[in-house]
Order: C-alpha cells, then structure tokens, then sequence
C-alpha cells in the first residue's frame, strides 16, 4: 500500500472538519467499519470457522437464515450497541426495533442494517454484503419506538455498504458524494482506493433476474424485450445482461462503471408491495445511487421520497444510469395513460 494513500478513519475525520460535524459522528462510523472487519473475517473463513449451511431458523421475513445470517447480525447489534452513539436499531432479520441495553450509553442517531445481503450465495464462495442506513434520532426522544425509524429516505444522514468478495470494500457516502475504501489485510485498515465514484448517465448493461419474466408487466416486459433486441431493435446497440443475485454486488458492479438494476414489482410480488425492503437496502442504496449522479426510482416515485408505513415494507426497484431510469419512468407514464384511455 502506498504511504500516501488515505484510511477512511482519516477521511471521516477531515469530512467531519469541513462539514463542522461531531466526532460522535466519525466514531459511529468507526464502529460500523469494526463491525464489518469481524464479518469480512467470519465470510473469508467460511467452512473453516463452521459458519457454512442453514441455521435451522427463519427471520421475520419467513426466509430461512444462514449461519451467517446470525453471526453477521449479532457482530453489528453488538458492536453498535457497545459504542453508544446509536439511539435504536433496527435489522432486517428482527421483527421489532431493538432498545440499545439498559446499563449502555445511547447517542443520537438511528440504525437499519441487513446484516448479510445476498446470503443465499454464501455456500457457493459468491459475494455477500452488509447495507446500512443511518437517521437522526428526533429530539428528546430517548427511547425511539417503531415511528420515530417511519423517515423517508432523503433524510438518511448516511448510507453505505460493505462488499466481501474478491477484495472487502466498504463504499459509503454522508451526502457529499461517494467514496469507495479497499480492506488491506496486511494492516486491518480500509484505504480509499475509489474516490468520488460517478455513474454515467448512459449504458449498454442491465441487471434483473429474468427467470421472473412470466411474471413481469407490461413496461419490464418492454423495456428488456428492446434492449435484447440489439443493434437490430428500437435502441439501435447491443445490451449485456448481469445478475449476481445480491444487491450489495450487482449495485457496486452499476456504481463502478454504470448500468441499470431493476427488482420490479410483478404479479406475484405485487401483494407484498415488491422484492427487497424499502428501509434495509432500497433507501441506502438509491443514497448512494443518487450521490453519484443516477437516479433509483419504483416506476412511479423517486424511493427517497416514499414514506415509510412499516418497518419492513417492500418496493419495487429501479436504479443506476440516470437516462434509463428515466426512460423506464416514462415507459410507466405511457402505459398509465394507455391503460387510462382504454
């Protein structure tokens, strides 16, 4: 590692000077920065540590957990918990908001994580990671309930990920844009090595998973129909396909050189609002997304000015490369007033 390269511990603190913000700040990242190490450490072990396979248990969601799962979820509880900057918790694989311990310290922000996204390919040696969402705590409220974490996305303080795949990567942002930090394993420390990452507006690449496009309406159905098309088709280039089946990976891949990610809502989905949890991994990402020059939309409203209704509320999402999240919108728009004329 060069002498010259900067550790996010370093970055977090000159943000903090130029923004006037608290240490309490930087040192709660720092926690959440420990915390994923420990689970870097648990992922790369593997079968080693005996963390491999199902635990026998399902979250709240009635999705059958990992092992890791658990460790990843109880690393980030207690170190989050132990560093007292944090009024309140909440995971993806909790029911209800978990109360920082009597006996501890409490700060004044809120946290939403899902411990271990894209946990279905841990088995297979595939990337996984963890998503995390901070909000204010509001004012005098020293033991926040379920309606005090009922905050649109716009108002997140912070948003971020840590990436466990062929290197660990923590990629975060505090609304000043994006930066990305490599782990060096030689000396524990996360180093930017991706500074202000940028989407380009335009892109050739989408990520859905397709084995769903029985299920898919109309404008999904449109708009993968004409990218596949190629040169030949109504966009006149040819279009790459990617699904890693993780969140956390297939957005890092759209961040790092653009594309556009959908888990639209379909007809199977539809009753439970869509796929993936509005609190846990759409705000955070469409964060991040937004930071650096995308857009992230349902089809129909910006995702960071949905108001939340519960706590693991599910929506439909699209993001990444500004003009076709835009096109896919418009697409929505027309078939509205199709539908409406019919």
């Amino acid at each position: 590692m060069p002498h010259t390269r900067q550790t996010i511990t370093h970055f977090l603190i000159e943000e903090q000077r130029r923004s006037g913000a608290s240490g309490a700040f930087t040192a709660l990242l720092n926690d959440i920065v420990t915390a994923c190490k420990m689970i870097s450490s648990q992922v790369n072990r593997g079968g080693l540590a005996g963390v491999l396979g199902s635990a026998e248990t399902e979250n709240v969601q009635g999705e059958t957990q990992k092992k890791l799962d658990v460790v990843a979820n109880d690393i980030l509880l207690h170190v989050s918990a132990m560093g007292g900057h944090f009024a309140a918790m909440a995971s993806e694989e909790m029911e209800d908001v978990h109360d920082i311990p009597d006996g501890l310290p409490r700060g004044n922000y809120l946290l939403l994580f899902d411990p271990l996204d894209g946990s279905s390919n841990i088995d297979v040696n595939i990337s996984v990671g963890t998503i995390f969402s901070i909000l204010r705590a509001p004012k005098g409220v020293d033991r926040p309930q379920l309606e005090h974490f009922m905050q649109p996305g716009v108002r997140q303080v912070c948003a971020g990920y840590a990436l466990y795949g062929s290197a660990t990567m923590m990629v975060l942002s505090t609304g000043q844009g994006v930066n990305g930090f490599t782990l060096d394993q030689t000396v524990g420390e996360f180093v930017l090595t991706h500074p202000e990452m940028r989407i380009p507006e335009d892109t050739a690449e989408f990520s859905i998973n397709s084995s769903r496009s029985r299920l898919w309406d109309a404008v999904v159905r449109r708009y993968v129909d004409e990218a596949c098309a190629g040169t030949d088709g109504p966009r006149g280039k040819n279009f790459n396909m990617r699904w890693v089946a993780a969140m956390v990976a297939d957005v890092h891949r759209v961040l790092n050189r653009g594309g556009v990610f959908l888990y639209p809502s379909d007809r199977e989905l539809a009753r439970k609002g869509g796929k993936l949890r509005l609190m846990y991994e759409a705000n955070p990402m469409a964060f991040l997304i937004e930071q650096a020059g995308g857009a992230a939309s349902t089809g129909h409203q910006r995702i960071l000015e949905v108001q939340p209704t519960s706590l693991h509320q599910r929506v439909p999402v699209i993001l990444g490369s500004k003009n076709e999240v835009e096109r896919i919108e418009r697409y929505y728009t027309e078939n509205g007033a199709v539908q409406a004329a019919e």
